[in-house]
């Protein structure tokens, strides 16, 4: 796999004058060390025809029939090559709100997202895997409250994630008690008046009972948006971590920072010199990938060509901190994190910079922050994303994005319906390396997943807490 990936993604090299030899040999020693791995579609699509490489995608969702099912369309075709797609429904009328050309009465947006699941329900069966959304309903629709508590039944809308669009406005409201008006997008007039620290009360309810909506702060993300002269954020990808434009797609991948980690024991550091070896590779990569990359609808392929949005991101950092005897909850654990994503961050944009001098800034370039910044040039208008890394991290054998690990031994359900269960190795390697690594001790991490009840060092204890401790 990672041969048939390394080849595909390196033919990039040709347009530029570049070694595609080389450079497969670079990215498949890069993948086989799981040092780098890019997106689960780039793993399952290169190498094939018309191959589809990119995971996160947003598309517009305009307040007519026509529009609100040729969005579904669109979806469908990306969720069948394997990316995920993020919708604002904020544009869509009200339920009860009257349709002037029938002369019906519009069912409102929480209709269409089932109407959007079920969809997602048929097509996943026949895609290389199951689909994936994410519906952004801003906090100031009409329909907010029923948006909120749509999936209190825990039995619909399973293939979407809700996220509420947070204003600043809203959030000054709650912070002062102060009203807060709800406003029909269709006729731009005010549909009626809530209480704000209500409505919050609300959404902490639903979150508590189910962990759903989360909050996407519409103002937030777009202050830190490099093209603001091509439209507003409305929506992120399925797992939230890469707000786009409509039709923008990104390709991600992520650095296992646990390969980054040298020394022994006591004497383990971060490797500042290999991670930005690593940096480079992936920058590099993830351009080429956008080269290469065949979008499944001409206007992705328009939107993407016009910033080629990339997000390095990383994983494994809940096992680096083992690995260098720092608790995941520790203002250590917070700082090394600054210290990490901030060198990634630079060192990223460095190499896409150099990239823009060579080989041409993305063409939206002139009209972005990068420009008004005296940048020269600038090949990708984001660099970096922190993914969930869901399936990734499964193949690099190290812990998901930034999460605290799960638990310290994990039994997971496979497609044959059998049942793998297994220790954490970095765990393993932690404990032996100070010889407390008993019988005893691997039994109670088999069978509980947590040391918390152990005889070892409360220190020990602290640096191995998992999720829910």
């Amino acid at each position: 796999m990672f041969r048939r990936v390394a080849e595909h993604v390196a033919q990039a090299e040709e347009l530029y004058g570049g070694d595609k030899v080389e450079t497969a040999e670079e990215y498949y020693r890069m993948m086989t060390e799981l040092a780098f791995l890019p997106n689960s579609p780039t793993l399952i699509n290169a190498g094939k025809p018309r191959a589809q490489l990119a995971a996160c995608f947003v598309l517009p969702l305009e307040d007519s029939l026509p529009g609100i099912f040729e969005t579904l369309k669109n979806a469908a075709l990306i969720q069948q090559s394997g990316g995920g797609t993020g919708f604002s429904f904020s544009r869509l009328r009200p339920n009860g709100d009257v349709v002037a050309s029938t002369g019906g009465v519009a069912s409102g947006p929480v209709s269409f997202l089932h109407v959007y699941d079920v969809a997602t329900q048929v097509v996943k069966q026949g895609a290389v895997r199951r689909g994936a959304n994410m519906a952004v309903l801003r906090v100031d629709h009409p329909d907010i409250e029923e948006f909120i508590t749509a999936k209190r039944r825990l039995d619909v809308l399973n293939n979407f994630n809700l996220s509420v669009g947070i204003t600043d406005e809203f959030m000054k409201a709650v912070e002062t008690r102060a009203p807060f008006q709800l406003i029909n997008p269709h006729s731009g007039r005010v549909s009626r008046t809530v209480d704000a620290r209500g409505l919050f009360d609300l959404l902490v309810r639903m979150a508590w009972e189910n962990g759903e909506p989360g909050l996407f702060f519409l103002d937030a993300v777009n202050r830190a948006n490099p093209n603001r002269d091509l439209g507003l954020f409305e929506a992120p990808n399925p797992c939230s971590e890469q707000p786009l434009l409509p039709y923008e797609s990104c390709v991600l991948g992520s650095i296992n920072l646990t390969k980054v980690v040298s020394g022994q024991g006591n004497t383990r550091q971060i490797d500042y010199e290999k991670l930005s070896v690593l940096v480079r590779s992936g920058v590099k990569f993830l351009d080429n990938i956008v080269e290469v990359n065949h979008h499944p609808l001409p206007q992705v392929a328009e939107a993407t060509r016009r910033t080629r949005k990339i997000g390095l991101g990383v994983m494994g950092l809940a096992e680096t901190f083992i690995l260098l005897g720092i608790p995941y909850a520790s203002q250590e654990a917070v700082s090394l994190t600054e210290r990490i994503l901030s060198f990634v961050t630079k060192e990223a944009r460095r190499v896409s910079a150099e990239l823009g001098e060579r080989r041409g800034s993305f063409p939206a370039f002139n009209g972005s922050v990068y420009f008004r910044q005296g940048y020269h040039a600038m090949r990708n208008a984001t660099v970096t994303t922190i993914a969930p890394t869901g399936t990734i991290s499964i193949i690099a054998g190290c812990s998901s994005g930034i999460e605290p690990l799960f638990a310290l031994s994990l039994s997971r359900r496979v497609l044959d319906g059998k049942v793998l269960t297994s220790s954490n190795l970095t765990v393993e390697t932690y404990l032996k390396e100070q010889n407390l690594l008993t019988t005893e001790i691997q039994t109670v991490i088999e069978a509980h997943g947590s040391v918390a009840e152990t005889s070892l060092p409360e220190q020990v204890k602290r640096v191995l807490r998992a999720a829910h401790e």
